[in-house]
């Protein structure tokens, strides 16, 4: 029986009785094992929600593409822009860490939005770098005081990150907001990590937060030494006259052959 995509209002009827998992996926093989492993939502890149393959590889994933901060200038028109574009082509929601009053704009339109709270990458000079945030008292309040401003300019959720798992539960008996956990605990309503770091194709830093599942950074280097060595053998081969030879060649009858050739002798 096909999975049924879910709806805002699913949800939000689910917040304390279901655990929804989320995935990072960079490419249309991610996206359908996504799709074929049971995964409830996926963030994925713009682009890919635009292309027409999308909902036939993933009919049943909840949708979120994000445009990254800084990436391009942005006024509030500008995510307008892009978020109705996101909506057209079929995304179920939208990830934006931009301004509250962007975030406003675009809940008045009834865009759903997930804001972003915790550790917040582009932001995180102004909490001591990439670390964990909300492990004393006066910390954890300013993640939820975050998040009840993004429940006041009408946001439907948050990707709250690195945040000690208690302080997660707690924040979560106080809002009505979807909790898309990151590395903070069961007590969010999803948990999200990307599929770079789940599959171990990841060469960079990877977070605390994150399990690996797969180690296929090793299976493409087992992968890459058997191209290398069939390259090579096909070097060998050529330097040897041992390719091309008769089994991946065409024929033509002799007396065809010869006749050509005598073509050719009249044309010296």
């Amino acid at each position: 029986m096909a999975r049924k995509r879910p709806t805002i209002a699913d949800v939000r009827a689910n917040k304390g009785k279901y655990q929804y998992t989320m995935m990072r996926t960079e490419n249309w093989e991610e996206l359908a094992a996504a799709e074929e492993a049971g995964i409830d939502m996926c963030s994925v890149p713009p682009e890919m929600i635009k292309d027409r393959r999308f909902r036939d590889v993933a009919p049943s994933i909840f949708a979120v593409p994000g445009l990254a901060l800084y990436s391009a200038p942005a006024t509030t028109d500008d995510y307008m822009r892009w978020a109705f574009d996101m909506m057209n082509a079929g995304a179920d929601a939208i990830y934006c860490a931009a301004a509250f009053d962007t975030v406003e704009r675009m809940a008045k339109d009834n865009i759903p939005v997930i804001g972003h709270v915790g550790l917040i990458p582009h932001f995180c000079t102004w909490t001591g770098g990439f670390k964990a945030v909300g492990k004393t008292a006066d910390s954890a309040m300013k993640v939820f005081e975050r998040c009840k401003r993004y429940e006041e300019v009408g946001a439907f959720g948050v990707e709250i990150e690195v945040v000690p798992p208690e302080v997660t539960a707690e924040i979560s008996r106080h809002t009505n907001l979807f909790l898309v956990s990151m590395g903070g605990g069961a007590g969010g309503d999803c948990q999200y990590l990307f599929g770079c770091d789940v599959l171990g194709t990841n060469t960079d830093h990877v977070p605390r937060h994150s399990k690996k599942y797969a180690d296929l950074a090793k299976e493409f280097a087992r992968i890459q030494d058997i191209r290398i060595k069939a390259f090579k053998e096909f070097v060998a081969d050529v330097q040897s006259g041992a390719y091309p030879s008769a089994p991946y060649l065409v024929s033509a009858a002799k007396n065809e052959i010869d006749a050509f050739k005598k073509m050719m002798a009249k044309k010296s």
